[in-house]
C-alpha cells in the first residue's frame, strides 16, 4: 500500500470518480482540499497500475494537523510532485505513487521518500492515438493549468511550512520538487505569484526536477525574462530533462508557436553564466533508448518514469551526488 498525501483544486462533484472533478475551485485558498489517499497493487512492471482504496483526512485550506504530524514524523526524504496534462484525478494520484514506488526501488536510499501531490483539473482525455492532441482540448488543459497557478502557490505555502517543521525533526532530510509537462507551466506561474506577494525567497527545495516541461523555452532565464525565474531562489539546485523526440513537444510547440523548456532545454542552456553548473543540470534524454518510443502513443513524453536509465539518474540527483 503506497500513501499519497495530495491537495487538489478540483472542484468536489458527489457524480464524479472519487468525487472530484474537471473543474477549479473560485480563488479561495480555503476551497483547496487536502487529504491524503492509499493507493494498492502499484506494480513498477505496469506504469497504469494502482487501485485508489480510500481517501481520508479531508480538509480545507491546510492538511490537518494529524495528517501534518504524520508527513513530518516520517523518517524518510519529501518528495512534492506537479503532474502533467491528461491526468484524471485518479491517473494524477496512482502517478504519484508509482512515482514514488520507482524512487523507492532504486537503491538509492534518499530516494525513498513521502510524497506529496498537487492535482489540478486535467481532463485526462486529451492524448490519442496516433499522436494527436486536439487543439481545443490541449488548451482547455493549459487554461486549467493557468488558473491553478494560484493554488498551486498556496500549496507551495503550506509545503514550506511543513519543510520547516520537518527539517527540525530531520536535520539530514531532504525535499524534492518534481514537476512533468504541463505541470511546469502552472508551476512557472505559481513561482511568479510567490515573488509578486513577497513571499520569502528562502530555499524550500533541495533539488527540483522539471521533467518534458511544456512551457516556454525561456522561463528559466536571466534577467527575469521568464515565470519560473523566481525558482532559483527556491530551489537549491534544478535539473532540467528535455528530448528532441518528445512528440508531445512537437505538438505543443505547434499549438503555442513557440519553442518548449522540454524540447531543447532552456534559452542560452550553454551560457554557464546565466546556467551555472553548481545549480543547474540540463540533461538531454533525446538518445535515450531503454523503453518502446512508440507504445503507449505518448511514450516519449513520458521518458522519466518509463527509462530506467533516467529513473536512475533522477534517483542519483536525489542523493545529492
Amino acid at each position: 500500500m503506497t500513501t499519497v498525501f495530495f491537495a487538489t483544486n478540483r472542484a468536489e462533484d458527489k457524480a464524479a470518480p472519487f468525487g472530484f472533478s474537471d473543474t477549479a475551485v473560485d480563488f479561495d485558498a480555503q476551497k483547496i482540499t487536502f487529504a491524503k489517499a492509499e493507493v494498492a497493487n502499484i506494480s513498477l512492471n505496469d506504469e497504469s497500475s494502482g487501485v485508489i482504496q480510500q481517501i481520508t483526512d479531508k480538509t480545507y485550506g491546510n492538511f490537518s494537523a494529524k495528517t501534518t504530524v504524520e508527513i513530518i514524523s516520517r523518517s524518510n526524504n519529501l518528495l512534492v510532485f506537479i503532474h502533467g496534462f491528461d491526468n484524471s484525478f485518479e491517473d494524477a494520484v496512482k502517478r504519484a505513487a508509482f512515482n514514488r514506488e520507482w524512487l523507492a526501488a532504486s537503491g538509492v536510499a534518499a530516494a525513498d521518500t513521502t510524497v506529496i501531490a498537487f492535482s489540478w483539473p486535467s481532463t485526462g482525455m486529451l492524448f490519442a492515438a496516433p499522436p494527436h492532441m486536439p487543439p481545443d482540448a490541449y488548451l482547455a488543459d493549459q487554461a486549467r493549468a493557468a488558473r491553478s497557478a494560484f493554488h498551486i502557490a498556496y500549496f507551495l505555502r503550506v509545503v514550506d511550512q511543513i519543510q520547516a517543521s520537518y527539517r527540525k525533526a530531520n536535520p539530514a532530510g531532504r525535499v524534492f520538487l518534481l514537476a512533468h509537462s504541463m505541470g511546469n507551466h502552472a508551476l512557472s506561474g505559481a513561482v511568479q505569484l510567490w515573488f509578486n506577494s513577497n513571499d520569502p525567497p528562502d530555499a524550500i527545495f533541495d533539488e527540483a526536477v522539471l521533467a518534458a516541461g511544456d512551457e516556454v523555452a525561456q522561463t528559466l532565464n536571466l534577467p527575469a525574462m521568464g515565470q519560473m525565474t523566481g525558482l532559483r531562489q527556491l530551489a537549491k539546485r534544478i535539473s532540467v530533462y528535455h528530448s528532441r523526440i518528445d512528440v508531445a513537444m512537437y505538438l505543443s510547440t505547434t499549438l503555442n508557436l513557440t519553442q518548449r523548456l522540454g524540447f531543447d532545454g532552456p534559452t542560452n542552456k550553454h551560457d554557464e553564466s546565466v546556467f551555472p553548473k553548481s545549480v543547474f543540470r540540463i540533461v538531454d534524454c533525446t538518445d535515450v533508448s531503454d523503453y518502446d518510443h512508440l507504445k503507449p502513443p505518448d511514450a516519449t513524453h513520458q521518458y522519466y518514469r518509463r527509462s530506467k536509465w533516467v529513473r536512475a539518474d533522477i534517483a542519483g540527483v536525489f542523493s545529492g551526488k
